[in-house]
């Protein structure tokens, strides 16, 4: 057998430099909670992606995750540990978490799961070429509104007036509402306007758009709104509102339609983010990726609680449809 001049089997070097390789370590900060619901399966998509690119947690892979349970106090500190532990690459989901590692991360690149505008949040510098430490997926392209309020219209013809639900602390939202706006003159419809940002605003929201006599409302993409859309769902319905958000699970708990991206397939797309990011790649160099089709699902027993039919053609189109 050779060996080499320290007196090493040459047949022994592969496995001293699988050895020398040091696992890709990845920090995952979610702004929700781990347990059973969306934060789980989104996590599972991560790994799933990160496995079909050949990394296997205990081999080649290492995830550092921390999960906030939607309590935005914890995040300096989730985030403070997982800078600490100096990882590759860190991959974020929700406005509040961006804000925390805009404030505290200077050098490691940040794979972003979801955003209505990584430039109106500050993450990008252009979507085409983000020039920074940000890079990742959109939840939401510029058409989305429009789409949106085209299916509400569908759904109830006779619509002439249209609430828009805001969390004033989100910055995309005002543009989103012009957008809204815009695409609702072109209709012949008269949009309305409310915000709420906390649980307690969401009943006075919806009280105010009913005053201003809207007779559907349109949810924008938002953390908060993601973590209370059966509150959003259940005030919809109290107040006799057709009602649509970009969550499919917003349908399954009682709204009466969601149109958007898939979410979970953000999450697993996030994964060719950091493979490329791990073989070199400048997160400033990767553009961010926005939806290219989005699912429609609607709830037949809201419907009928609201005293609409909705159109077989619609139907058809639906990628589901809840009976129940």
């Amino acid at each position: 057998m050779l060996a080499t001049s320290g007196g090493l089997s040459l047949a022994a070097l592969p496995a001293i430099a699988q050895q020398a390789t040091k696992p890709a370590r990845i920090g995952f900060v979610y702004f929700g909670s781990r347990q059973p619901g969306p934060g789980a399966e989104r996590y599972a998509a991560f790994i799933e992606g990160m496995r079909e690119l050949g990394y296997v947690e205990g081999k080649n892979l290492r995830i550092e995750a921390r999960f906030a349970d939607s309590d935005a106090d914890r995040l300096p500190r989730i985030v403070k540990e997982i800078l600490d532990l100096k990882v590759d690459v860190i991959v974020a989901t929700a406005s509040p978490t961006y804000r925390v590692l805009q404030r505290f991360n200077t050098t490691l690149p940040v794979v972003v799961t979801v955003t209505a505008d990584p430039v109106l949040e500050g993450l990008a510098a252009s979507v085409a070429r983000p020039g920074g430490l940000f890079t990742g997926l959109s939840d939401t392209a510029a058409d989305l509104s429009a789409k949106q309020l085209e299916l509400l219209r569908t759904a109830s013809p006779r619509m002439s007036r249209v609430g828009a639900l805001l969390n004033p602390t989100n910055a995309s939202h005002p543009l989103q509402a012009t957008r809204l706006i815009l695409a609702a003159q072109k209709m012949g419809l008269t949009v309305v306007l409310a915000e709420a940002g906390a649980i307690a605003d969401i009943e006075p929201g919806f009280g105010s758009l009913a005053t201003q006599r809207a007779e559907a409302v349109v949810l924008f993409g938002d953390t908060f709104f993601a973590q209370q859309m059966r509150e959003l769902a259940d005030a919809a319905l109290r107040h006799r509102m057709a009602s649509i958000y970009i969550l499919e699970q917003f349908a399954e708990l009682g709204g009466l339609m969601s149109y958007g991206a898939s979410i979970v397939e953000n999450f697993r797309l996030a994964a060719t983010y950091v493979d490329k990011i791990l073989k070199g790649a400048a997160p400033g160099d990767l553009p961010f990726e926005q939806p290219s089709r989005y699912t429609l699902a609607i709830n037949l027993k809201t419907a009928k609680a609201l005293g609409i039919t909705v159109a077989q053609s619609l139907l058809q189109r639906a990628d589901r449809v809840i009976q129940a």
